[in-house]
């Protein structure tokens, strides 16, 4: 009997061990619910918004909604980015059907799980920003891709800068 019990235990630990070790890389994601802070994000699966970059615009490539940078390490909005978000809002409020993903990005630097996290923060400081100036929560989801989709591929300061951004993507309907 209890030969059994310690098999049933191992195989049961085996098993999880198994499932954390093979498990891929999340994506953290938000949805488009009001309210909450910046550390409301929670881990899912952003398979569904990687094929949109295979039937929409490939990254880098400029859409209706302009792309906000972020300082290395950082979430705040500064002017030239609260200007950029001003458009954005502007072009939102006037295609008041239009709704819109907000895909967070990170440089190269840190672990997958911090970009992911500081990815999922530029996404959501970029909304609340947004919803601030009268644009519907409901119409704004937020995704965060961290490092795994990085526009430029080089290893220097000015190619990281161009990393850590806030993207937008108008699904077509």
């Amino acid at each position: 009997m209890r030969k059994r019990l310690l098999g049933a235990m191992t195989l049961a630990l085996l098993i999880v061990v198994a499932g954390v070790g093979c498990s891929s890389k999340k994506k953290a994601t938000t949805s488009g619910a009001a309210g909450g802070g910046v550390g409301d994000e929670a881990l899912g699966s952003g398979a569904g918004s990687l094929e949109k970059y295979k039937q929409g615009l490939p990254p880098g490539e400029e859409g209706p909604l302009k792309d906000v940078h972020f300082a290395f390490d950082s979430y705040d909005l500064d002017e030239e980015s609260r200007g950029v978000l001003r458009d954005n809002g502007n072009w939102l409020k006037d295609h008041s059907t239009a709704k819109a993903e907000i895909e967070g990005h990170c440089d190269e630097r840190g672990t997958v799980e911090y970009n992911l996290a500081l990815g999922a923060k530029r996404a959501r400081a970029a909304k609340d920003y947004l919803v601030a100036l009268g644009v519907e929560a409901g119409r704004l989801t937020t995704i965060s891709y961290g490092e795994e989709l990085p526009l430029c591929h080089e290893h220097d300061e000015s190619c990281w800068q161009r990393n850590r951004r806030a993207h937008f993507v108008v699904p077509s309907e």
